[in-house]
């Protein structure tokens, strides 16, 4: 008899002919599978390296698929995972792509000098590498400075600049004195010193574990390098360059800030294209981490409002 259980089995008749077939068509779709999984798309999940233009390796992810592209820059001595509950969020309409500025998180830490052209560099590497005519750059805190440069480099790609908790006066008239008064508890106990730093920007109603994880993890970064990328920063604000650059930048700029320090709107709108600021009640300078239920979406009007800008 053909086409029993024993024929199936044993190769025997027709039955034969149709598990040949069905086997056949398995390992095909097997096949497929596997050069599927192996595809591009499978890996955007994990981090990538690519350099800057002095050669410094720029470790970096890129997740989802969506114009405007959005970059994401973190802040002093912070790297990319600061980012982490913005990533998913927003990568579900748009491609987003987060690094970590050299000197930072993974990738190379080989300069003598950290400066916000130089990190600009490492923006433009990897926002050449995602491919998008279209650009929003994001940066947290001293990723407001570096957005800026970034931008200035790629004067046809990038659409708009959001500052996190930054930029709330580029005219500040910081004095090299003021300066070195700034820097000195960091010079002299980098560990202690910054973390005294950076718990002044924390809110006490900031989770606990959050709180110390922040602390820890900024003043384990590599004193030299935080050093340097300081006083690079607010040295710019002495020569007045904080504000100079955005007279070469005519894209418009939003910031979504906490409240913990006043906002002069004259002042930037006297060098920016456009300035508009949303402001939420009661945050402090990592908004993103311990208020992302609420920053999200005042990030994603700040987006909606720089892409119905740019639309024809």
């Amino acid at each position: 008899m053909k086409g029993t259980r024993m024929d199936l089995c044993m190769g025997h008749g027709d039955g034969s002919k149709r598990m040949n077939r069905y086997w056949i068509g398995m390992a095909i779709g097997c096949v497929l599978l596997v050069l599927t999984l192996g595809a591009a798309p499978a890996q955007a999940d994990w981090p990538r390296i690519i350099a800057s233009k002095d050669g410094t390796p720029i470790s970096y992810e890129i997740y989802g698929a969506g114009e405007p592209t959005l970059v994401f820059v973190h802040g002093w001595s912070c790297d990319a995972r600061y980012w982490r509950a913005q990533l998913k969020y927003f990568s579900k309409h748009h491609r987003v792509a987060a690094l970590d500025l050299a000197g930072h998180g993974h990738s190379g830490a080989t300069r003598s000098r950290y400066t916000m052209r130089a990190f600009g560099e490492d923006v433009r590497a990897v926002t050449a590498a995602t491919g998008s005519p279209s650009v929003i750059l994001i940066g947290h805190s001293m990723g407001g400075s570096v957005i800026a440069e970034a931008a200035r480099l790629m004067p046809n790609r990038v659409i708009g600049l959001i500052g996190i908790d930054t930029l709330e006066n580029i005219e500040y008239p910081l004095t090299r004195e003021e300066l070195d008064m700034m820097i000195a508890p960091l010079e002299k106990d980098f560990r202690t010193g910054s973390r005294e730093f950076i718990a002044s920007m924390l809110s006490p109603n900031t989770d606990a574990q959050l709180r110390e994880w922040i602390l820890a993890d900024v003043s384990a970064a590599p004193p030299a390098v935080a050093l340097s990328a300081m006083t690079e920063m607010m040295s710019q604000y002495i020569t007045g360059e904080a504000a100079r650059i955005f007279e070469e930048i005519p894209i418009p700029v939003i910031t979504v800030n906490g409240d913990l320090w006043p906002i002069n709107h004259a002042a930037n709108r006297r060098h920016m294209f456009s300035y508009d600021a949303i402001v939420l009640k009661d945050a402090d300078h990592f908004l993103m981490m311990n208020r992302s239920s609420e920053f999200n979406p005042a990030l994603k009007k700040a987006i909606d409002t720089i892409s119905k800008k740019r639309a024809p």
